[in-house]
Order: C-alpha cells, then structure tokens, then sequence
C-alpha cells in the first residue's frame, strides 16, 4: 500500500471454473495464525496514484514492481503489528506471495512475486519527512520491518475480490479450500498467509501452469 523502493546495492538484496475446483466436505473457518510453517503469501499494494499529505507518491503496481532493477524492490510501510511479525518472523527467501492490488476500483490478485530476502528494519521508519516515519521507533530497537520481494509472474486471469468473496462463502458452507481464506477473514491485513491448499486452487483458477 506504500510507495516501494528498489533494491541498492547496500541493501539485503487452464483456467477451471470453480465448481470443478471445490472440495464437498464442510469444515469450520479458523483464524489466521502466526506460524513459521507458511511458506505462501499475499501482500496488497495500490496501482492507483494516491499522494500523502507530505507528497509522498504510495502507488506501487504490479508492473512497477516488474519494471524494478532486476524486478526487486524493498517491501516497505507495513505498520500493523501482525503483518509486520509475519514479515519479520516467517517470510523467508524463496517463499512465494500472490501480489493483490488494493484501493482500487477492480481489486483483486494480478500477479506472483517471490520473497528474496529475511524480514529486516525498515528504513523508512528512520527517515523524517517521509510518509512512514516513526519517531519512537530507535535503530536498536526498530518497530517496523520489511523484506526484499521480486516479480514472478502475471497471472493468465486476474482474480477479483468479488470472485473471492463469493467462492469464501460457498467454500464455508461446502467446505472447500477458501473457506478460511484471510483476504475475507482478516480483509484489512496487508500480508497474509496463504495455506497450500488454498495456493493450489487458486493458481488453477487463475490458470497457472503446474510445474512438474
């Protein structure tokens, strides 16, 4: 949701319709949990222009992200307490992440980028004049973390949070693999996890390719 940087060099550098894809057997939704074992993720970014009071430009798509050197930028700005543990705590390079646009008037998943760095201080933090600066935040103590993240892929077809809605709640009553999706439990939180079932359903929804 933030304007990202790129990476310096002193930094740690078929589509199937649903019905065919649903699972039959009721379930319960449950809550996210931190959990080192994640090694899928969704991380929301906005595609529109949206200026800070202080000037600062917080749009970042997916194509800015492509258009990156070597298509790697810093995952900055994240300031809610379980995205930040998630970031610090679980992301690990080589973890994949669907990259969700956010704030806008289609939001939905429009790409994969991949995790190519451990959790580290956020630099912005520490920058006065800058959107997320955090003055109680101290270099020996920081607050706010961030990681390294790299373009993947686009997907074949986008996926829509209207789609997603909608394939949540018939998966919590049939019990299929978006049942306790976060996007729809936790809608507000700017890195989730994603468990790998629900990873499989929705590459083959968005028509990824299975690789052997």
């Amino acid at each position: 949701k933030r304007r990202r940087q790129p990476i310096k060099s002193s930094s740690k550098q078929k589509q199937q319709s649903a019905a065919q894809l649903a699972v039959k057997k009721p379930a319960k939704a449950k809550p996210v949990q931190a959990a080192a074992a994640w090694q899928r993720w969704l991380i929301k970014s906005e595609p529109e222009s949206r200026i800070e009071a202080n000037g600062e430009e917080m749009k970042f798509s997916l194509d800015d992200l492509r258009q990156q050197p070597d298509g790697t930028a810093v995952w900055d700005g994240v300031r809610n307490y379980q995205a930040r543990n998630f970031l610090r705590d679980s992301m690990q390079p080589g973890h994949l992440a669907f990259f969700y646009h956010s704030n806008c008037k289609q939001p939905g998943i429009v790409g994969i980028s991949r995790i190519v760095s451990r959790g580290y201080p956020d630099p912005t933090q520490f920058e006065p004049g800058r959107a997320h600066f955090d003055a109680a935040s101290q270099p020996s103590n920081p607050r706010w973390f961030a990681v390294d993240v790299k373009f993947e892929s686009e997907l074949p077809r986008p996926l829509p949070l209207a789609e997603l809605r909608e394939l949540h709640l018939a998966h919590k009553q049939s019990g299929g693999p978006l049942r306790n999706l976060a996007l729809c439990t936790c809608p507000r939180l700017s890195v989730q996890p994603v468990s790998d079932e629900e990873w499989r359903f929705l590459t083959q929804l968005a028509g990824v390719p299975e690789k052997d």
